[in-house]
């Protein structure tokens, strides 16, 4: 490896991490009128935003106001209040629900960063006073990939096996049409309409186009930069941070095979998605069993962590287990790679499928929150990991399981790979997924009486809006709750995965770093998984992580761009 030639990159701003807060601090520093340089270490752009759903929870937003839904604020404050309670600085938080409003209205005018409301998207815990029953989860509009041009080729793909026909990207409720297009022209038409521009787009490129959810969501920041003439640098790494004066004022990365600096006149700013992806940051905050699969990026390893913490910067404090959880089961694809499918909403709650632990018993509502379930599976003495989910055939067909799609005409390939077990009663599959028999029966013949009633009197399945939102509402009493009857049965391991991590740096409510002693570092900001959790590791709604993320970096930038204006730099490469 050799050194550069001594040239300097001069910017007011470095950005470390291109995932939605990073993309979303380079996008606010540009409108701001300050220079910037975004740095990731893939070769592609998006990191663990890209394989999300896009979707941002910010309570009190425009959208919800212009529906006429009024007095959130205060509804928000009685809701965190009550969820994060002592886990999380309710200073922090309080400046999420100040700034995440602005942020969108800002973001939405001056760069077209656009989103629409779930209106009927339930808050995940209903059991709060404050949580809403829908409105603060906003999703991004759909992005066409070709404005793009050449970068196209350099957005992270979504997970493979949440798109149909091996690249085609649908929304879940374009999903839902899809299933009814043999006895809907409505839906008939959506699927000709989506087919055949995937189809098209086919002929030119390696994956469709149109981007929907997170993938959308990235592009759109990713094009309003590149609009704007600011540098992404992928496939660069950064090795250290470079402190001047008491400050930081820059980043030393490597780019191939020189080594190169780039002066940043204002700020640093760390989004580098925090440590999902790493087996040793796993195994020091993580709780055991230790997760060994992620769904996140695989860029997520903690560096820009370390990156700050050999600066002088410190961790927040532990929380309740650090993560935020997907349940997630594992696959091998064809290629030999590996799947990691997250059982987020498409099964859990629908009737006639439950989950059991190794003792062959229920351990938790099945329709709570994914982030809720992993605990659950944690909790559990022992631990239930790995737990199973089960059903019977009537179920498999209707909604799936897992990487199995509804109405799949043969189950055989899952079978014969060993990612679903197949028997043809319980007592074979409670042996073949290491349970004792007659407690797998017993739980499923006190559950299909709890079916029958509507009732489920154990974990209270189906009793909260938010349960219901992801049940069948064709089935009644209870839209969650159906009976396990009709042979074969199938079951499905889930393992606890990290989609993202909450334990991150400490940091001031302008998103400044802080050291030990709770002072900010002058020059060092923080936004997204990198920082500690304003929540305290709670997951109030979908899309709290990008509404952290977004909110914090917008905050982050704007306070850099506030700052005293630096001296001049002479003799280095300026971006301007």
């Amino acid at each position: 490896m050799t050194a550069s030639n001594g040239e300097e990159i001069v910017a007011d701003i470095a950005v470390l991490g291109g995932g939605v807060g990073g993309l979303t601090a380079a996008l606010t520093a540009a409108l701001s009128g300050l220079s910037c340089v975004v740095l990731e270490h893939q070769a592609v752009v998006g990191g663990t935003s890209a394989r999300s759903s896009g979707t941002v929870w910010v309570p009190d937003n425009p959208h919800m106001r212009a529906a006429g839904m009024t007095g959130d604020r205060e509804a928000a404050e009685r809701y965190l209040g009550s969820l994060v309670g002592d886990r999380g600085e309710r200073a922090m938080w309080q400046a999420f629900l100040d700034a995440g409003p602005r942020m969108i209205a800002d973001l939405d005018r001056r760069a077209g960063v656009s989103f629409r409301p779930y209106l009927t998207a339930p808050d995940y815990r209903q059991d709060h006073p404050g949580a809403a029953a829908g409105g603060r989860a906003l999703e991004p509009l759909p992005f066409d990939g070709r404005l793009l041009g050449p970068d196209f080729d350099r957005l992270a793909w979504p997970i493979a096996e949440l798109m149909l026909f091996g690249g085609m990207m649908v929304t879940r409720g374009e999903a839902a049409q899809l299933l009814r297009a043999d006895r809907s022209p409505k839906a008939a038409l959506l699927a000709l309409r989506l087919t055949g521009r995937y189809l098209a787009d086919r002929m030119r490129y390696r994956r469709g186009t149109r981007l929907v959810l997170g993938n959308a969501l990235v592009a759109r920041l990713f094009k309003a930069l590149t609009d704007r003439g600011v540098p992404v640098l992928t496939a660069v790494r950064p090795r250290r941070l470079l402190s001047e004066g008491g400050r930081i004022a820059g980043v030393e990365f490597v780019d191939g095979d020189a080594i190169r600096t780039i002066r940043a006149r204002r700020a640093v700013i760390l989004a580098g998605g925090g440590f999902p992806a790493s087996p040793d940051w796993r195994r020091r905050e993580l709780p055991e069993p230790v997760a060994e699969h992620t769904p996140a990026s695989p860029g997520a390893v903690g560096s820009t962590l370390d990156l700050a913490l050999e600066a002088g910067a410190a961790l927040g404090r532990s929380g309740l287990d650090n993560a935020f959880w997907f349940p997630s089961s594992i696959a091998a694809r064809p290629d030999g790679s590996r799947a990691v499918y997250p059982h987020i909403v498409l099964d859990r709650a629908k009737p006639g499928i439950i989950a059991v632990d190794g003792a062959g018993r229920r351990f938790v509502n099945e329709a709570v929150s994914y982030h809720e379930f992993v605990r659950a599976m944690y909790a559990a003495a022992p631990p239930s990991v790995p737990a199973w989910l089960i059903c019977d055939r009537t179920a498999i067909g209707k909604y799936g399981l897992g990487l199995v799609r509804p109405r799949s005409p043969s189950l055989r390939r899952h079978v014969a790979s060993g990612y679903l077990l197949e028997a043809s009663s319980l007592v074979d599959l409670a042996r073949k997924i290491g349970v004792p028999p007659d407690a797998l029966k017993t739980t499923v013949a006190r559950f299909n009486g709890f079916a029958r009633t509507g009732i489920d009197e154990d974990f209270g399945r189906g009793g909260t809006l938010y349960d219901r939102s992801n049940g069948d509402p064709a089935v009644a009493p209870n839209p969650c709750l159906g009976e396990l009857g009709r042979p074969p049965f199938y079951a499905v391991a889930l393992w606890p995965t990290p989609l993202g991590t909450s334990r991150g740096l400490k940091a001031s409510v302008n998103a400044e770093v802080c050291g030990p002693d709770d002072r900010p570092i002058p020059g060092l900001y923080v936004c997204g998984n990198d920082m500690q959790s304003a929540f305290g590791g709670e997951y109030p709604g979908a899309g709290a992580q990008l509404g952290q993320a977004m909110t914090f970096a917008w905050i982050a930038a704007r306070h850099a761009a506030a700052g005293a204006k630096p001296p001049a730099v002479t003799g280095a490469a300026a971006i301007n």
